[in-house]
């Protein structure tokens, strides 16, 4: 797949020029635009020019740069950024879905997006079927007529289960439905628009972004669904107005430049600490290892220039056992008892208290989430074997190794 779509590639080949001649694009700091004729602010309202603007709300120039990067990372015609990777998600799911359809989505997916699915959506008479999206089977069964949305994870979190993009994207087609993925947890890695997605939305804040200094989502998709997402009467992003700062998107495209470097170290690194760890006994779940459940497909998919993301999973067998060894590690200063992912310092949380928390604990029993679980966004780190080391001299400590 690397051979036919790079996404670093089609980034790098973006050309932009700021008004002076600056190797960065402008950064146009204003909320609204001026225009010389009444009649073609009227015009605008209507309909989106290239090149014109009327309030930020609906574009600006800096938001437009970093959407048509996005939109190139992952070949969709074209994207839309918002506020947060939620705004991103739930504008999506609710330009999608009317009062009586139904989504089915996977059952191991980011605790805010599982707290919209359960608890907010069916106020507007919106439901979901939660099954085990790595079981097509199950998948398939949950739909019926009223389906109208296909939602998972590209790599789900926090359990790091990987869906089926292709035969998903075939199941969704085949009963004139929506695939939409959230690939946060691996850019570029995933291109899943390639693999059959129909609409792909991100957290900016996490991998893409890098460092953890700003909130920030998009969509890319079609033209013809963003259009409908901005539409100024009935669009869910121009109305709900999820509004992403053109300072913040300014930072963002200049970080994503670099992702394809930082991905690549990220998954390096990860790899290196899942064999370590696995080594030494600790009970690991990453997916470069042939033992993951579904490993074989995630080479199959895979950009594979990029490994396999930054993420991996350990199991200490309890929650005592997590916070303390968070605790240690954090002393240790080779990471930061912190939510979120993507930073350039490891950062390491226990999902089951934390950001899964908004999944009632019987069914993380049910899906495997246990409360000893550590969840690791691994750093940059240059030297990762010595900060292993350092790890497990932690692990140490409480007798799991």
């Amino acid at each position: 797949m690397s051979e036919k779509f790079d996404p670093a590639t089609n980034i790098q080949d973006i050309q932009y020029f700021g008004e002076f001649g600056g190797v960065n694009p402008s950064i146009t700091d204003s909320a609204t635009y001026t225009f010389l004729e009444a009649g073609r602010m009227e015009e605008i309202f209507e309909h989106e020019i290239e090149g014109c603007y009327l309030y930020s709300r609906h574009w600006n120039p800096m938001n437009k740069y970093l959407a048509d990067a996005l939109a190139q990372m992952e070949g969709t015609e074209t994207a839309q950024v918002m506020g947060s990777g939620m705004g991103a998600i739930t504008s999506t799911l609710m330009e999608l879905c009317a009062s009586g359809d139904e989504i089915v989505a996977s059952h191991t997916i980011y605790g805010g997006t599982y707290a919209f699915l359960k608890n907010y959506a069916p106020k507007f008479n919106v439901n979901t079927k939660f099954v085990n999206i790595t079981n097509l089977e199950s998948v398939k069964n949950a739909i019926n007529e009223n389906t109208k949305v296909i939602y998972c994870e590209a790599l789900s979190n926090p359990l790091l289960e990987v869906a089926d993009l292709p035969a998903l994207s075939k199941l969704a087609k085949e009963n004139n439905i929506t695939l939409v993925v959230d690939n946060t947890f691996t850019p570029m890695i995933f291109s899943p628009n390639a693999l059959g997605a129909d609409v792909v939305a991100h957290s900016l804040t996490k991998f893409i972004n890098g460092t953890n200094d700003t909130t920030a989502g998009c969509v890319c998709s079609s033209k013809e669904f963003i259009g409908k997402l901005m539409d100024v009467n009935t669009g869910s992003a121009m109305l709900l107005g999820p509004v992403l700062d053109s300072l913040r998107s300014s930072s963002i495209l200049k970080n994503l430049r670099s992702l394809h470097l930082r991905i690549m170290q990220h998954s390096k690194n990860a790899m290196h600490l899942a064999h370590t760890f696995q080594a030494a006994g600790l009970k690991v779940k990453y997916p470069g290892l042939p033992d993951h459940p579904q490993h074989e497909l995630m080479k199959s998919m895979m950009n594979e220039v990029y490994g396999f993301g930054g993420m991996l999973l350990i199991d200490t067998g309890s929650k005592e056992n997590a916070y303390k060894v968070m605790e240690h590690m954090q002393n240790a200063n080779v990471g930061y008892l912190a939510v979120s992912l993507g930073f350039y310092k490891t950062l390491f949380s226990a999902p089951g208290s934390s950001t899964s928390s908004e999944i009632p604990e019987g069914e993380r029993d049910e899906m495997g989430m246990s409360e000893g679980l550590i969840r690791m966004s691994v750093g940059l780190d240059m030297d990762i074997e010595r900060t292993g080391n350092i790890m497990l001299e932690q692990f140490k400590k409480i007798n799991l190794v």
